[in-house]
């Protein structure tokens, strides 16, 4: 993990990820505060909101199926071990329908990470991975 990778891909992100990020930085004004291009391990996660313990990650077609799926799944399952959300989102999406993206960003947040709160007196719960309600796996 390089701080000068993740400063490259903060440079060269895509479109839906750059319209993602304006977004994003828009919720400031409500108390979240997301970076980009986050170093988690071995990975980078696109978007990340510590306090909520939240990854968002923006998908191309490659992610879909073989061994961009089976990449995603440890991937997910790592970011899932550090006591993190993922919520994986489709770039059409981002492209067609960002205010239903804020939407389910916005619901996330709302809902914290069981393990972003004080543990004392209840069990800490296992992770679990979002995925935007209408999309294809």
């Amino acid at each position: 993990m390089s701080i000068e990778r993740a400063r490259q891909l903060r440079k060269t992100m895509p479109a839906p990820e750059a319209r993602l990020w304006t977004a994003l930085r828009q919720l400031r004004s409500l108390g979240f505060h997301f970076r980009r291009q986050v170093p988690l391990g071995p990975y980078y996660a696109d978007f990340a909101c510590h306090a909520r313990k939240l990854v968002v990650e923006v998908d191309g077609d490659t992610h879909t199926t073989g061994a961009g799926a089976a990449h995603d799944a440890r991937r997910d399952a790592f970011i899932a071990h550090e006591g993190y959300r993922v919520l994986r989102i489709p770039n059409t999406e981002v492209m067609r329908n960002l205010d239903g993206v804020m939407t389910e960003i916005l619901a996330a947040l709302k809902h914290p990470h069981p393990r972003s709160l004080p543990t004392r007196g209840r069990e800490a719960q296992e992770p679990m991975n979002l995925r935007l309600t209408g999309t294809k796996p």
